[in-house]
Formats: C-alpha cells, sequence, structure tokens
C-alpha cells in the first residue's frame, strides 16, 4: 500500500469534522430557535455562514486527497 493512498485518506477524514460540526451547530440553532422565536433571522445567517466555512474545510480536504492521488 502506498503511503499516498493512506495521506489521500487521512486527507478525506476532513468531511467527517465538517460532518460532526455541522449537525452540532444545526442542533444548537434549533435550540436557540425554540428559546427565542424572534432572533431566527439572526441565528440563520450566523449558521449558514458556519456551515458554509465548515462545508469548505471538507471540499479543501477533498480536493487535496485528489491531488494526492493523481499528481504525487
Amino acid at each position: 500500500m502506498s503511503i499516498g493512498i493512506i495521506a489521500a485518506g487521512i486527507a478525506v477524514l476532513t468531511g467527517v469534522g465538517a460532518g460532526v460540526g455541522i449537525g452540532i451547530a444545526t442542533g444548537k440553532a434549533s435550540e436557540a430557535i425554540a428559546r427565542q422565536p424572534e432572533a431566527s433571522g439572526k441565528i440563520n445567517s450566523a449558521l449558514l455562514l458556519g456551515c458554509a466555512l465548515a462545508e469548505g474545510t471538507a471540499i479543501f480536504g477533498f480536493i487535496t486527497a485528489l491531488l494526492i492521488i493523481f499528481v504525487g
């Protein structure tokens, strides 16, 4: 087994972290909206921004894995 394949597998694990982070953030946002429905607009915008940043890290990990496999 090549070390590049192992490195690509580790790089793809960023998707797991992003999924867990998005799940926790969504749960906390749901709790916050249930407690303060009048602040739902601000909570939703902050949630979407956080989810986009978390998903960005997963995409960077995926691109890194592809580069390791096909270039390195």
